[in-house]
């Protein structure tokens, strides 16, 4: 894992096609803009946990 410290405005470029943006830092979060193509998925890890978490519990 990379671990970059970068101040508000601040951007990561992943490949060529993806730009992480610092967008705010507050207390306790932080703000990040994410440019990508469309036809990249981008979801937070929570999200897929909760949907794994659902889908178990029909089966």
């Amino acid at each position: 894992m990379l671990v970059l410290s970068r101040k508000p405005g601040e951007k990561i470029l992943i490949g060529e096609d993806v730009t992480v943006t610092i967008v705010r830092i507050g207390p306790n979060t932080v703000r990040v803009g994410i440019e990508a193509p469309r036809n990249m998925n981008i979801v937070r890890e929570e999200l897929i946990v909760e949907r794994s978490d659902s889908m178990d519990a029909v089966e």
